[in-house]
């Protein structure tokens, strides 16, 4: 009778302590470097700069010669791929990416961790080493690299005292009635709001007042994504609103209405807070 087939067996090879082996000069050489918070690479018969630096030109063949060259430390991502979920033995615990980066001064690519958002990562992503507080002469003294400062977030509040003229002296003094004050050119009989002292067309003087408002419709928005102390929310919508009865818009906040949902032609009424005009609310919420 033929025998039963040896059930399979599984071997562990193991090195306590770990297995130590000798690095070569080229290698060893881009070791130290890396603990000392260098990164280099090593130039071939070609003139070509290998990094990491390899004993032989792949490309050849031929010894590479003995010239160690400084590159980076910034470098081009070339190619990468999305980590959602790391592994135990990943570089970082939460998404990154494993890219191909190309170090200034460099001619072949070193494949590394970027610790950056999804949304950051694009081919010629422009990247910088963090690098281990302690390093021992390892390529993870290189934590990774992270993308280089494009952006920054400066507060600014500039604070400054306004003294109207008599026109808009007077506009405001009517907001707190809660009367927007327009006036009418007696040689064009536009109809403008604010109320100014003189036509911005022909240049007669403005005598005629009257009242405009306080309801309107939109004639042009736009949703801003950048907070701002004075809106309801972020995104938050300001947009220009034509008056009842005015010939020229006004440009106010929106507030009680999604941006997403604000069209134009919509018809908005005015809010009125603490003697002036908090924002415009569509009609129907007014």
């Amino acid at each position: 009778m033929p025998s039963e087939p040896n059930p399979e067996i599984n071997h562990v090879l193991e090195f306590p302590g770990g297995y130590t082996r000798s690095t070569g000069p080229v290698i060893g050489r881009f070791l130290t470097e890396l603990r000392a918070g260098r990164i280099v690479g090593v130039r071939t018969a070609g003139r070509r700069v290998l990094v990491p630096p390899l004993e032989y030109d792949p490309a050849t063949g031929e010894p590479v010669t003995d010239e160690f060259v400084e590159v980076g430390p910034a470098g081009t991502v070339h190619e990468w791929t999305w980590v959602e979920e790391p592994r135990k033995n990943h570089p970082l615990d939460r998404p990154f990416a494993w890219a191909l980066i190309r170090l200034d001064g460099a001619d072949t690519a070193l494949v590394h961790a970027v610790d950056a958002p999804a949304k950051a990562m694009r081919t010629g992503l422009r990247v910088w080493p963090r690098w281990r507080h302690e390093r021992v002469g390892s390529i993870t003294d290189l934590e990774c690299f992270v993308p280089e400062v494009s952006t920054i977030v400066a507060n600014v509040r500039t604070e400054y005292t306004v003294t109207p003229g008599a026109a808009l002296a007077r506009y405001l003094d009517a907001l707190t009635r809660e009367v927007f004050l327009a006036g009418r050119c007696p040689t064009c009989e536009s109809v403008y709001v604010p109320y100014r002292l003189s036509c911005p067309q022909c240049g007669s003087l403005i005598e005629e007042e009257l009242e405009v408002g306080p309801s309107g419709v939109v004639t042009t928005f736009a949703i801003n994504n950048l907070p701002d102390p004075r809106a309801p929310q972020v995104p938050f919508v300001s947009a220009y609103i034509l008056l009842d009865g005015a010939d020229t818009p006004i440009i106010a906040l929106l507030g009680s209405v999604p941006a997403g949902e604000v069209t134009v032609g919509m018809r908005v009424r005015a809010v009125f807070e603490g003697g002036t005009v908090k924002w415009f609310a569509p009609e129907r919420e007014a």
